[in-house]
């Protein structure tokens, strides 16, 4: 645990106690604040009531007069489409707004870090797409490198349950726009962004605001050194604001697809193969094409982002290269889970937006395509140049019909549960074809989250291949 310092014997309200809000209210009591909190839900209320918490209404009148500091989990709204009501009533109070992550990047260093000889390093990866996996890569890298390792954030541990790193440590976080654009303190040493595309415009008042959400753990802390992709024009802007020249080498610009030029670091891959160059001279390579747990271009951008922020970190490219050759690759992203009789089987539930559902498609040739559910804004057009590679479609969902509609120039078979889906495409599969879980929707139509789905189809063909 990382006891949050600096507010001894305050008065500290936490809003929501899902896993970050417990974290944090543990973290404060830690570090000698007398938390106070409060979830809409009841039961979340009489879970932290039995861990020995004080439970406060902070939706009554006044309820601020006491507080020092709110500290919100990152699925509540502070901003658009409106505050929530405990929010506005501390924005109301002029009470500091805060959240996990910002207790974090002011809690971590502490006086044993003075007798350190190599201080402890942070490294942020944040993005519109595969933060997670890059995050899980760079972690996976450090690790079969023998360096001291946690993974956090938005990603296995919530970034207050670590362990405090010690000499060499690394800290590697995955931070979404939700945490990004609240946090008080984001001082990473290494920050990492890989792509844009539009979600949860909602939340953030329009795709503009999305990047600014994403913007902030560039500008806020002022990391040493910057990864960051530059396949979309944001990434070009970031990159550039971030620069002092072509020659600045705290930017590190990388590049799925394209080859970058100049005199300065980049790491890009083309056709498979990875390629780093400083100063106009190749440093380094990886032939990415036989790592399984990498498919398609969209990891390999990954794979860009992660070697750049490892060899940002000091380590060697055949270092870097080991990691990715052992790396397994992320439940529910572009997850094989089985061959049989020369057909693959791809669990992507995480491609929960259409960006994301293209780059999956784009990783297969032919491919039976199971889709759908909770459809987000924007529509369907943008997967017109990946939809030469389905064979037929098979779609989930309540509204499985309405979404079988938009998919212009393929078959696409209403099947509306997974078990039908999945029973139809392997029925229809034949050896050379892969049938992908890239559903392009949300999950709350049917599934609690993305991962209740991912297991459902991984349950439905492994049942069906006798496993």
């Amino acid at each position: 645990m990382i006891p949050v310092t600096g507010m001894t014997d305050a008065r500290i309200a936490v809003l929501g106690l899902g896993r970050s809000g417990l974290s944090a209210a543990r973290a404060l009591k830690a570090g000698g604040a007398h938390p106070l909190v409060w979830d809409d839900m009841e039961p979340a209320r009489d879970t932290a009531a039995a861990e020995g918490f004080e439970v406060k209404d902070l939706t009554r009148a006044n309820a601020f007069d006491d507080i020092a500091r709110l500290i919100v989990s990152p699925g509540i709204p502070h901003l658009y489409p409106a505050p929530h009501r405990v929010v506005a009533g501390a924005l109301g109070a002029g009470v500091p707004v805060d959240n996990d992550i910002g207790l974090f990047f002011r809690s971590l260093a502490t006086s044993q870090w003075h007798s350190f000889d190599t201080l402890p390093r942070v490294v942020a990866v944040t993005g519109s797409n595969g933060k997670s996996t890059t995050a899980a890569l760079i972690h996976h890298v450090l690790t079969e490198a023998g360096r001291p390792a946690q993974l956090a954030g938005n990603i296995g541990r919530g970034v207050l349950d670590i362990d405090p790193p010690g000499e060499g440590g690394v800290v590697v976080l995955e931070l979404s726009s939700y945490q990004t654009e609240l946090a008080r303190a984001l001082t990473p040493d290494v920050a990492v962004f890989t792509n844009l595309s539009p979600d949860h415009l909602e939340r953030h008042g329009g795709k503009g605001g999305y990047f600014a959400a994403k913007r902030r753990l560039f500008a806020e802390g002022g990391p040493d050194r910057a990864v960051i992709g530059v396949d979309e024009v944001e990434g070009q802007y970031l990159a550039n604001q971030l620069s002092e020249g072509p020659s600045d080498n705290r930017v590190i610009r990388v590049s799925s697809g394209q080859k970058l030029s100049g005199p300065g670091w980049q790491v890009f891959a083309r056709k498979g193969f990875l390629s780093e160059y400083r100063k106009g001279r190749q440093a380094g390579s990886i032939d990415l094409r036989p790592i399984r747990g990498l498919p398609g271009a969209h990891n390999h951008q990954n794979a860009c982002a992660a070697y750049a922020a490892c060899r940002s970190l000091g380590l060697a490219p055949r270092e870097v290269e080991a990691g990715f050759a052992s790396f397994a690759g992320l439940r529910h992203r572009s997850q094989i889970i089985a061959e049989a009789g020369g057909v693959t089987f791809v669990n992507d539930s995480k491609a929960t937006n259409v960006d994301s559902a293209l780059k999956a498609l784009m990783a297969f040739d032919r491919v039976r395509w199971i889709c759908g559910g909770l459809q987000k804004e924007g529509g369907l057009e943008t997967l017109a140049p990946a939809l030469s590679r389905v064979l037929k479609a098979y779609v989930i969902g309540r509204e499985a019909q309405a979404f079988a509609l938009e998919l212009d120039g393929i078959t696409a078979d209403v099947c509306t549960t997974m078990e039908t889906a999945v029973a139809r495409a392997m029925d229809e599969a034949e050896p050379g074809d892969c049938v992908l879980l890239a559903p392009a929707a949300a999950s709350f139509d049917q599934y609690d989250n993305f991962e209740k789905r991912g297991d459902d189809f991984v349950k439905n063909v492994t049942a069906r291949l006798g496993g």
